[in-house]
């Protein structure tokens, strides 16, 4: 891939813009060339200045605005168009999800050349102070003290932010207090990430350490938690080294599925989906296209704490939950356990990429099946699937790979019956979307 090459001293142009790409960033065509603008919208005319170039694209400057679009609005965030964290603040927030729903369909087509039989509806909820999850990078430059959070737009730098109208409001409206937090620690240098991980009940900040800390700093942290009512992990290498030095028996982390009676607990780096507020959507929806039976057997492959097993257990069926992280399963079956689901709901871990699935079935037939890979897909997965499968949900985060394994399994018999985005991410161009095939 041809590296891009700085440009300077640019000359300032015009252009329409056409179309937004996968991160978010307006596109139009200069002289022939493709040019990518953050912060531009489609219908806009937009006056631009080159940054970087290369053989096939450049990249440029927002310099004003000079036709707005309609679904135009104001950032709810001051460090919108600074912050890397998101990228579509000055897009109406229905707008987005339209834009999301559109390049689903877009991605299935010029990638798999299939169309769903139907679009399903979008899945919404709140679009600021949703973020349960994150990561904030900490960087010590020499001359603007300690900055805490999210990394520049296309740039290794961390944005000089004060707060975040994205993350939970006890971590989000904090950011001044962690940045003075990390400058007043003797080694500030030696905090190069801060993990969050939020739920109704407990806010928990996770603070990545590159060497033992001093029992001076410990203190600073641990009077840091206790003033503003948050626990205070520490990790100072893998994440079995992880523990609570505030307080000395921090509360459980739980997040609840209210609508199945479930409480699943779960540690502050484990994956857990960032969107509190429309997980239970999406598992009321992907419930609907799988349809679990009493009895049936059903596979859950990439189950992680067990988010989609432990409902279609409690729906009576028979499920198997197939993870590649031995910590995930562990605290799965222990979610089983305790939502007296044991008896249906079993967890084995697995490299899904080396393990055929009807290994791990032990000869029971399974007609039923849902997938939620990371966002390299399940291509080598769904070359292995159990021939008497009938129908598949798919849980995606990467339209790219869902389309690609769209028309393999188009290929091998199945059908395309429903999709649709789930706006897990507000004010992102990530796209979440989920899908139901058919044989």
């Amino acid at each position: 891939m041809t590296r891009p090459k700085p440009v300077r001293n640019a000359p300032v142009c015009q252009m329409d813009i056409q179309s937004l790409d996968a991160e978010g960033s307006g596109v139009g065509r200069l002289d022939g060339k493709v040019v990518f603008v953050a912060g531009a919208l489609p219908g806009e005319r937009v006056s631009l200045q080159c940054f970087e170039t290369t053989p096939r694209y450049d990249r440029a400057r927002l310099l004003s605005v000079d036709r707005p679009s309609s679904q135009r609005t104001v950032p709810p965030c001051p460090h919108a168009g600074v912050c890397g964290g998101c990228s579509l603040q000055h897009l109406d927030p229905l707008a987005q999800v339209a834009v999301k729903q559109r390049h689903l369909e877009d991605q299935l087509w010029h990638i798999g050349r299939i169309r769903p039989g139907q679009m399903l509806p979008p899945i919404i909820g709140p679009h600021l102070a949703y973020r349960s999850k994150a990561r904030l990078s900490v960087r010590v430059p020499g001359t603007r003290g300690a900055l805490v959070g999210f990394r520049e737009y296309h740039s290794s730098f961390v944005a000089e932010i004060t707060q975040c109208p994205i993350l939970d409001p006890r971590v989000g409206k904090r950011i001044l207090d962690l940045r003075a937090l990390v400058a007043r620690l003797e080694e500030p240098r030696n905090l190069p990430q801060i993990e969050i991980a939020c739920t109704s009940d407990v806010a928990a900040l996770v603070f990545r350490h590159l060497r033992p800390l001093s029992p001076r700093d410990q203190k600073l942290l641990g009077k840091f938690g206790q003033e503003h009512g948050l626990q205070i992990w520490l990790q100072g290498g893998g994440p079995e080294t992880i523990h609570c030095i505030a307080p000395d028996n921090p509360a459980p982390l739980v997040y609840t599925i209210p609508e199945y009676r479930l409480r699943l607990r779960f540690a502050p780096l484990v994956f857990t989906q960032v969107n509190q507020s429309i997980n239970p959507l999406l598992i009321r929806r992907a419930m609907s296209l799988l349809d679990p039976q009493p009895g049936e057997n059903i596979v859950d492959l990439f189950c992680g704490l067990g988010n989609f097993t432990l409902p279609m257990a409690a729906l009576g069926a028979e499920v198997l939950g197939v993870e590649g992280d031995a910590r995930l399963t562990r605290l799965a079956a222990e979610n089983a356990a305790e939502n007296g689901l044991s008896d249906r709901a079993h967890f084995c871990s697995a490299d899904l990429t080396q393990t055929r699935i009807t290994d791990l079935l032990a000869g029971k037939t399974v007609r039923k099946m849902l997938i939620d890979p990371p966002r390299s897909g399940a291509i080598e997965v769904l070359k292995n699937l159990p021939p008497e499968l009938q129908r598949l949900v798919y849980v995606s985060c990467n339209p790219d790979t869902l389309a690609r394994d769209a028309a393999f399994l188009v290929h091998e018999g199945f059908r395309l019956c429903s999709a649709g985005v789930i706006n897990m991410f507000p004010h992102t161009a990530h796209v979440e979307s989920i899908a139901l095939f058919t044989r």
